[in-house]
């Protein structure tokens, strides 16, 4: 049997709650004999600096270097907000994506016909939609060079960051992009800025250039802001989208409630060889932590990513799936996406209905 050896950080706010969820059901696949698991749980975000002065210790760093997979929930404390940017609990995923070389984010949106009318947009817009979202997550604004505040010869102060792209680090992310599209519908939409930016002009010169070994992939462009747009017009004319860093952190929070509540959607940030990180693309919700309302299912369903993505098990992947949904059917749900007649479940009340869900599966 394949020994699954995991780091988990749970992080802040809702994220140890719905982390207990997730091992649950790992737990769960473990005792029917999908695989062996061996944990490690390390501190992160806020819950790291309180601890340790840091976001994110080197010694975690290296637990999560030497992991197969890491799973993560999430990080932000507001009363660190006075912190310089490498000192606050955000510093830890960024690091994480740059020591582990994280640099394509994958994040599938996916409406579940339960909740079809949970979204603000009419439901035959969202009937049957299966999109995947492609982020770059190493380059781009967030890292590039100069960055900072300085005071020019007036004394005022002016803020600057710097966008940058190499040739191979579009290559590279384009290459995932079209691979993926190959095996869905065989349609990538690249989204650029290239009118107004150079770097984004790169982009799409270089997209051009890869597509040519994916001859049988259909490619076309967008501009971001028409590309944002045309989400929320008609969402299914799209199957894969492959941006830079900025406009995928925006683009699929906008996605996100394509779905009806951002508490739905999983995420994979993967490197070579398979190596991923998975976490939910929601954030660490402080105003609702501790209180055991927070909806797991995004974290759960980035469960399913890292079995499918990282170990290559469809079939365990599928049960979770497949549990999320006859749960939905069921009509039960946590409050952010409940209906009329529909029984509101706390936190730890979802996933053992999941978990009970996956057992009857298997």
């Amino acid at each position: 049997m394949r020994t699954i050896n995991l780091v988990i950080l749970p992080g802040d706010g809702i994220g140890p709650e719905i982390m207990e969820v997730a091992k649950k059901i790992l737990n769960k696949l473990k005792k029917i004999g999908f695989f062996d698991l061996r944990i490690e749980e390390a501190l992160v975000g806020g819950a790291s600096i309180k601890d340790s002065g840091v976001p994110i210790t080197e010694k975690t760093m290296n637990l999560a270097i030497k992991a197969d997979a890491i799973l993560f929930g999430a990080v932000g404390d507001y009363s660190f907000d006075g912190l310089p940017h490498h000192l606050r609990p955000e510093a830890a995923i960024l690091g994480l994506r740059k020591n582990l070389s994280l640099f394509a984010n994958l994040r599938p949106v996916i409406v579940f016909n339960e909740l079809l009318d949970n979204s603000s947009l009419k439901p035959e817009f969202l009937n049957g939609l299966d999109l995947m979202i492609i982020r770059e997550l190493t380059g781009d604004i967030y890292f590039g060079e100069p960055r900072g505040i300085k005071i020019i010869e007036n004394g005022e102060k002016v803020g600057f960051n710097t966008m940058t792209y190499s040739e191979s680090e579009i290559k590279r992310i384009a290459k995932v992009g079209f691979e993926i599209a190959r095996s869905r519908n065989k349609h990538l939409t690249s989204v650029d800025k290239a009118n107004v930016l150079e770097t984004m002009q790169l982009w799409r010169d270089v997209i051009e250039v890869v597509s040519k070994d994916f001859a049988d992939v259909n490619l076309d462009h967008l501009y971001v802001d028409n590309a944002a747009m045309q989400l929320v017009k008609n969402p299914k004319q799209f199957d894969v989208i492959l941006t830079g860093n900025i406009f995928g952190d925006i683009l699929s929070d906008q996605a996100s409630m394509l779905s009806g509540s951002i508490g739905m959607l999983p995420s994979a940030s993967m490197s070579f060889n398979n190596k991923g990180l998975f976490e939910p693309i929601h954030g660490s919700a402080p105003d609702i932590a501790g209180k055991n309302i927070a909806n797991p299912i995004a974290m759960v369903l980035s469960v399913a990513m890292m079995l499918r993505y990282s170990f290559k098990l469809e079939s365990a992947a599928e049960k979770i799936e497949l549990a999320v949904k006859n749960v939905l059917a069921k009509k039960c749900s946590t409050g952010d996406i409940h209906k009329k007649g529909w029984k509101i479940l706390s936190t730890s009340e979802m996933g053992n209905m999941i978990e009970k869900e996956m057992e009857q599966l298997c």
